[in-house]
């Protein structure tokens, strides 16, 4: 809690709660103890600006907990996160790589996303069977690409249905692929872990152009 005013701790496992509590009493009124579900608490309704999130994130909802964060990521200074290792490899991948799929583009699209160490199963009690990294998430000051972001959402989603397809075949769900990769000027070639954010961005505004069928 070194250097922040105020420090909101959210668990939702009520075993936690007393030595939480006791903390929280030590701390001279700068810790306030929230018991809930972080899926269902508007973290920017906990305190006023600057914002900033630290979590150990349960892996089974690393994920829905992200995306809702990441649709309002302007609203904090940065997301500082510890998830599965292989999780933050696939959030910071580049494209071209193995590890470049949506949950790389949906953060980079929005923010910068940098790894920024490990931490072995041994630094736990229970020890885990798998690795653990922390990720440090800031917002860009303008996403990459203007887009609807749920139109964004289902570009992306689509795209990775089908990573191993070609774009052509992979976006015929979202309707006219032919169509909709020649008005954002995308060789229907390319597969999608190619693409980058902006260009993912270039087809949800194809989408909902005059042509589009969103």
């Amino acid at each position: 809690m070194a250097g922040a005013a105020k420090v909101v701790a959210i668990e939702r496992d009520r075993r936690c709660l007393p030595a939480l509590a006791e903390i929280a009493e030590a701390a001279e009124g700068r810790l306030a103890v929230v018991e809930g579900d972080a899926l269902a608490i508007d973290a920017t309704r906990l305190g006023d600006p600057p914002r900033r999130i630290v979590a150990n994130l349960p892996y089974n909802v690393a994920t829905p907990l992200l995306f809702a964060w990441l649709a309002r990521l302007g609203d904090f200074e940065s997301l500082t996160l510890m998830f599965q290792k292989e999780v933050a490899e696939r959030i910071t991948a580049r494209p071209s790589t193995k590890a470049y799929g949506r949950l790389a583009v949906m953060t980079q699209w929005v923010g910068e996303a940098k790894r920024l160490f490990d931490i072995p199963g041994r630094a736990f009690i229970p020890p885990p069977k798998v690795t653990s990294s922390v990720v440090r998430i800031t917002p860009r000051a303008a996403p990459q690409g203007e887009a609807d972001p749920e139109v964004f959402a289902r570009v992306v989603a689509a795209a990775f249905g089908q990573r191993r397809k070609m774009l052509r075949q992979a976006l015929k769900p979202l309707g006219d692929a032919e169509g909709l990769l020649a008005r954002a000027g995308i060789d229907p070639t390319r597969r999608a872990e190619t693409l980058e954010p902006a260009e993912f961005a270039r087809l949800a505004r194809a989408l909902t152009g005059p042509a589009g069928g969103a």
